[in-house]
Protein backbone atom coordinates (compact mmCIF):
# COMPACT_ATOMS: atom_id res chain seq x y z
CA UNK A 1 0.00 0.00 0.00
CA UNK A 2 1.42 3.73 -0.66
CA UNK A 3 2.78 5.30 1.93
CA UNK A 4 1.59 8.87 2.52
CA UNK A 5 3.07 11.81 1.43
CA UNK A 6 5.24 13.97 3.84
CA UNK A 7 3.48 17.46 4.92
CA UNK A 8 5.29 19.22 1.48
CA UNK A 9 2.53 17.48 -0.33
CA UNK A 10 5.52 15.86 -2.16
CA UNK A 11 4.71 12.20 -2.94
CA UNK A 12 7.18 9.37 -0.79
CA UNK A 13 7.52 6.89 -3.55
CA UNK A 14 7.30 6.73 -7.12
CA UNK A 15 4.89 4.29 -6.97
CA UNK A 16 2.41 6.49 -5.35
CA UNK A 17 3.24 9.07 -8.12
CA UNK A 18 2.28 6.47 -10.42
CA UNK A 19 -0.73 5.20 -8.52
CA UNK A 20 -2.31 8.73 -9.10
CA UNK A 21 -1.23 9.09 -12.65
CA UNK A 22 -3.42 5.54 -13.42
CA UNK A 23 -6.11 6.99 -11.37
CA UNK A 24 -6.26 9.99 -13.20
CA UNK A 25 -6.22 8.19 -16.52
CA UNK A 26 -8.82 6.09 -15.50
CA UNK A 27 -11.15 8.78 -14.97
CA UNK A 28 -10.42 10.38 -18.05
CA UNK A 29 -12.35 7.62 -19.73
CA UNK A 30 -15.54 9.26 -18.25
CA UNK A 31 -16.90 12.50 -20.56
CA UNK A 32 -18.40 14.30 -17.99
CA UNK A 33 -15.17 14.31 -16.47
CA UNK A 34 -12.61 14.48 -19.34
CA UNK A 35 -13.28 18.16 -19.59
CA UNK A 36 -13.34 19.59 -16.11
CA UNK A 37 -9.76 17.83 -15.89
CA UNK A 38 -8.41 19.18 -18.94
CA UNK A 39 -9.38 22.64 -17.77
CA UNK A 40 -8.71 22.45 -14.29
CA UNK A 41 -5.81 21.33 -12.04
CA UNK A 42 -4.32 18.16 -12.41
CA UNK A 43 -4.42 15.32 -9.92
CA UNK A 44 -0.87 15.85 -9.08
CA UNK A 45 -1.67 19.45 -8.56
CA UNK A 46 -4.16 19.13 -5.90
CA UNK A 47 -2.13 16.59 -4.41
CA UNK A 48 0.79 18.84 -3.90
CA UNK A 49 -1.66 21.53 -2.36
CA UNK A 50 -3.70 19.48 -0.27
CA UNK A 51 -1.03 16.74 0.82
CA UNK A 52 -3.15 14.16 0.87
CA UNK A 53 -2.69 11.36 -1.28
CA UNK A 54 -5.42 10.82 -3.62
CA UNK A 55 -5.45 6.76 -3.63
CA UNK A 56 -9.00 5.91 -4.53
CA UNK A 57 -11.65 6.22 -6.62
CA UNK A 58 -13.46 8.22 -4.11
CA UNK A 59 -10.63 10.53 -3.01
CA UNK A 60 -9.96 11.76 -6.23
CA UNK A 61 -13.88 12.33 -6.99
CA UNK A 62 -14.08 14.16 -3.34
CA UNK A 63 -10.89 16.17 -4.24
CA UNK A 64 -12.56 17.02 -7.65
CA UNK A 65 -15.35 18.33 -6.14
CA UNK A 66 -13.72 20.50 -3.83
CA UNK A 67 -12.42 22.31 -6.41
CA UNK A 68 -14.86 22.74 -8.31
CA UNK A 69 -16.35 24.68 -5.38
CA UNK A 70 -13.59 26.19 -5.44
CA UNK A 71 -13.51 27.13 -8.70
CA UNK A 72 -17.39 28.22 -8.27
CA UNK A 73 -16.47 30.86 -4.98
CA UNK A 74 -13.57 32.21 -6.77
CA UNK A 75 -15.65 32.81 -10.31
CA UNK A 76 -18.41 34.08 -8.06
CA UNK A 77 -15.97 36.45 -6.47
CA UNK A 78 -14.36 38.16 -9.56
CA UNK A 79 -17.81 38.20 -11.62
CA UNK A 80 -18.58 41.65 -12.66
CA UNK A 81 -22.26 42.92 -13.21
CA UNK A 82 -21.22 46.18 -15.25
CA UNK A 83 -18.20 44.09 -17.55
CA UNK A 84 -20.43 43.23 -20.91
CA UNK A 85 -19.70 40.29 -22.87
CA UNK A 86 -18.17 41.38 -26.65
CA UNK A 87 -20.89 41.88 -29.15
CA UNK A 88 -20.80 41.68 -32.99
CA UNK A 89 -22.42 43.03 -36.18
CA UNK A 90 -24.56 41.06 -38.41
CA UNK A 91 -21.59 40.62 -40.88
CA UNK A 92 -20.35 38.23 -38.13
CA UNK A 93 -23.18 36.03 -37.21
CA UNK A 94 -22.63 32.06 -37.64
CA UNK A 95 -24.92 30.50 -40.22
CA UNK A 96 -26.05 28.13 -40.07
CA UNK A 97 -25.69 28.47 -36.49
CA UNK A 98 -24.31 24.81 -34.84
CA UNK A 99 -27.35 22.65 -33.33
CA UNK A 100 -26.31 21.09 -29.90
CA UNK A 101 -27.66 19.70 -26.74
CA UNK A 102 -27.06 16.23 -25.03
CA UNK A 103 -29.71 14.96 -27.88
CA UNK A 104 -29.68 14.26 -31.60
CA UNK A 105 -31.42 17.17 -33.48
CA UNK A 106 -34.07 14.57 -34.50
CA UNK A 107 -34.90 14.40 -30.81
CA UNK A 108 -35.55 18.13 -30.33
CA UNK A 109 -38.49 19.09 -28.46
CA UNK A 110 -41.27 20.58 -30.39
CA UNK A 111 -43.78 22.79 -27.24
CA UNK A 112 -47.05 23.65 -28.39
CA UNK A 113 -47.51 27.70 -28.38
CA UNK A 114 -51.36 27.71 -27.72
CA UNK A 115 -51.13 26.17 -24.47
CA UNK A 116 -47.35 27.13 -23.44
CA UNK A 117 -46.95 28.60 -19.85
CA UNK A 118 -43.70 29.64 -18.09
CA UNK A 119 -44.20 28.83 -14.39
CA UNK A 120 -43.13 31.42 -11.95
CA UNK A 121 -42.45 29.92 -8.15
CA UNK A 122 -40.12 30.20 -5.27
CA UNK A 123 -38.89 33.71 -3.59
CA UNK A 124 -41.44 36.06 -6.23
CA UNK A 125 -43.97 38.07 -4.88
CA UNK A 126 -46.04 37.30 -8.29
CA UNK A 127 -46.39 33.89 -8.94
CA UNK A 128 -48.35 34.04 -11.60
CA UNK A 129 -47.97 31.80 -15.14
CA UNK A 130 -47.07 33.79 -18.28
CA UNK A 131 -48.03 33.13 -21.96
CA UNK A 132 -46.32 33.63 -25.41
CA UNK A 133 -48.17 36.30 -25.94
CA UNK A 134 -47.66 37.95 -23.04
CA UNK A 135 -44.10 37.53 -22.61
CA UNK A 136 -43.79 39.06 -26.09
CA UNK A 137 -45.87 42.13 -25.37
CA UNK A 138 -43.09 42.89 -22.59
CA UNK A 139 -40.21 45.41 -23.79
CA UNK A 140 -37.60 43.55 -26.42
CA UNK A 141 -33.81 43.49 -26.47
CA UNK A 142 -31.31 42.35 -29.49
CA UNK A 143 -27.68 41.08 -28.67
CA UNK A 144 -25.33 39.93 -31.28
CA UNK A 145 -23.11 37.83 -29.24
CA UNK A 146 -21.13 34.95 -29.20
CA UNK A 147 -21.79 31.58 -27.52
CA UNK A 148 -19.24 29.60 -26.47
CA UNK A 149 -19.20 25.37 -25.88
CA UNK A 150 -17.45 23.77 -23.72
CA UNK A 151 -16.55 21.41 -26.30
CA UNK A 152 -14.30 24.08 -28.03
CA UNK A 153 -15.94 25.03 -30.70
CA UNK A 154 -17.75 28.95 -30.66
CA UNK A 155 -20.53 30.32 -32.85
CA UNK A 156 -21.94 34.10 -33.12
CA UNK A 157 -25.73 34.64 -33.38
CA UNK A 158 -28.15 37.50 -33.11
CA UNK A 159 -30.69 36.80 -30.00
CA UNK A 160 -34.10 38.56 -29.04
CA UNK A 161 -36.35 39.05 -25.90
CA UNK A 162 -36.80 40.40 -22.54
CA UNK A 163 -34.28 41.59 -20.66
CA UNK A 164 -33.99 39.28 -17.81
CA UNK A 165 -33.28 41.30 -15.06
CA UNK A 166 -36.11 43.61 -16.06
CA UNK A 167 -38.30 40.52 -15.79
CA UNK A 168 -37.43 39.43 -12.36
CA UNK A 169 -38.15 43.08 -11.49
CA UNK A 170 -41.51 42.83 -12.48
CA UNK A 171 -42.45 39.35 -10.99
CA UNK A 172 -40.68 40.60 -7.36
CA UNK A 173 -38.08 38.59 -7.10
CA UNK A 174 -36.39 38.49 -4.60
CA UNK A 175 -32.91 39.81 -6.09
CA UNK A 176 -31.03 38.65 -2.45
CA UNK A 177 -31.42 35.43 -3.26
CA UNK A 178 -29.09 32.81 -4.33
CA UNK A 179 -29.75 31.28 -7.31
CA UNK A 180 -32.66 31.28 -10.32
CA UNK A 181 -33.01 27.37 -11.22
CA UNK A 182 -34.63 26.31 -14.76
CA UNK A 183 -36.66 23.84 -15.68
CA UNK A 184 -36.93 22.61 -19.14
CA UNK A 185 -39.37 20.26 -21.68
CA UNK A 186 -36.50 18.16 -22.65
CA UNK A 187 -35.73 17.07 -19.09
CA UNK A 188 -32.79 19.53 -18.80
CA UNK A 189 -32.54 21.54 -15.92
CA UNK A 190 -29.87 24.48 -14.69
CA UNK A 191 -29.11 27.29 -12.15
CA UNK A 192 -27.21 30.23 -11.93
CA UNK A 193 -26.51 33.09 -9.77
CA UNK A 194 -28.51 36.01 -8.76
CA UNK A 195 -25.47 38.21 -9.80
CA UNK A 196 -25.28 36.88 -13.16
CA UNK A 197 -29.03 36.63 -13.41
CA UNK A 198 -29.20 40.25 -13.12
CA UNK A 199 -26.47 40.84 -15.78
CA UNK A 200 -27.46 43.34 -18.98
CA UNK A 201 -27.07 40.56 -21.05
CA UNK A 202 -29.18 38.04 -19.41
CA UNK A 203 -32.21 37.28 -21.69
CA UNK A 204 -35.36 35.38 -22.04
CA UNK A 205 -34.48 34.60 -25.40
CA UNK A 206 -37.81 34.54 -27.60
CA UNK A 207 -36.40 35.21 -31.17
CA UNK A 208 -33.02 34.28 -33.35
CA UNK A 209 -31.91 36.57 -36.46
CA UNK A 210 -35.05 38.43 -36.35
CA UNK A 211 -37.13 35.47 -36.24
CA UNK A 212 -39.18 33.04 -33.57
CA UNK A 213 -36.98 30.83 -31.73
CA UNK A 214 -36.57 28.09 -33.75
CA UNK A 215 -37.41 24.65 -32.10
CA UNK A 216 -33.37 23.39 -32.55
CA UNK A 217 -32.80 26.48 -30.71
CA UNK A 218 -35.13 26.31 -27.78
CA UNK A 219 -38.62 27.31 -28.68
CA UNK A 220 -40.35 28.48 -27.10
CA UNK A 221 -37.76 30.33 -24.98
CA UNK A 222 -34.19 29.98 -23.89
CA UNK A 223 -31.85 31.37 -21.52
CA UNK A 224 -28.96 33.53 -23.10
CA UNK A 225 -26.28 34.36 -21.08
CA UNK A 226 -22.72 35.42 -23.29
CA UNK A 227 -20.69 35.46 -19.84
CA UNK A 228 -21.45 31.61 -18.96
CA UNK A 229 -20.99 28.37 -21.44
CA UNK A 230 -23.37 27.26 -23.41
CA UNK A 231 -24.43 24.52 -20.94
CA UNK A 232 -25.62 27.33 -18.78
CA UNK A 233 -27.68 28.59 -21.28
CA UNK A 234 -31.21 26.63 -20.42
CA UNK A 235 -33.60 26.24 -24.06
CA UNK A 236 -37.26 24.94 -24.11
CA UNK A 237 -37.59 26.51 -20.88
CA UNK A 238 -41.16 25.87 -18.80
CA UNK A 239 -40.62 26.92 -15.24
CA UNK A 240 -38.03 30.01 -13.49
CA UNK A 241 -38.15 29.80 -9.85
CA UNK A 242 -35.97 31.87 -7.03
CA UNK A 243 -34.53 30.36 -4.02
CA UNK A 244 -31.78 30.13 -1.76
CA UNK A 245 -31.03 26.88 -2.32
CA UNK A 246 -28.64 25.12 -4.08
CA UNK A 247 -30.65 23.79 -7.07
CA UNK A 248 -27.55 22.07 -9.07
CA UNK A 249 -27.94 20.82 -12.88
CA UNK A 250 -28.02 18.39 -15.23
CA UNK A 251 -23.71 18.69 -16.49
CA UNK A 252 -23.18 20.66 -12.86
CA UNK A 253 -24.69 17.59 -10.99
CA UNK A 254 -22.35 15.21 -13.08
CA UNK A 255 -19.19 17.17 -12.31
CA UNK A 256 -18.86 20.01 -14.34
CA UNK A 257 -18.12 23.53 -13.12
CA UNK A 258 -21.65 24.96 -11.62
CA UNK A 259 -20.71 28.67 -12.06
CA UNK A 260 -19.73 28.13 -15.88
CA UNK A 261 -18.26 31.31 -16.81
CA UNK A 262 -16.45 34.83 -16.41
Amino acid sequence: MPTRPPRSGLPSTINESDLVVREAMRLLDAPTRRLFLQRGLTLGGLSLLTGCALDSSESVDKMLTKISFFNDRVQGAIFSSTDLAPTYSESMITRPFPFNAYYGVDEVRHVDPSDYELEISGLVREKKSWTLPELNALPQVDQITRHICVEGWSAIGRWGGVKFSDFLDRIGADKTAKYVGFKCADDYYTSIDMPTALHPQTQLTLTYDGKTLPAEYGFPMKLRMPTKLGYKNPKHIEALFVTNEYPGGYWEDQGYNWFGGS
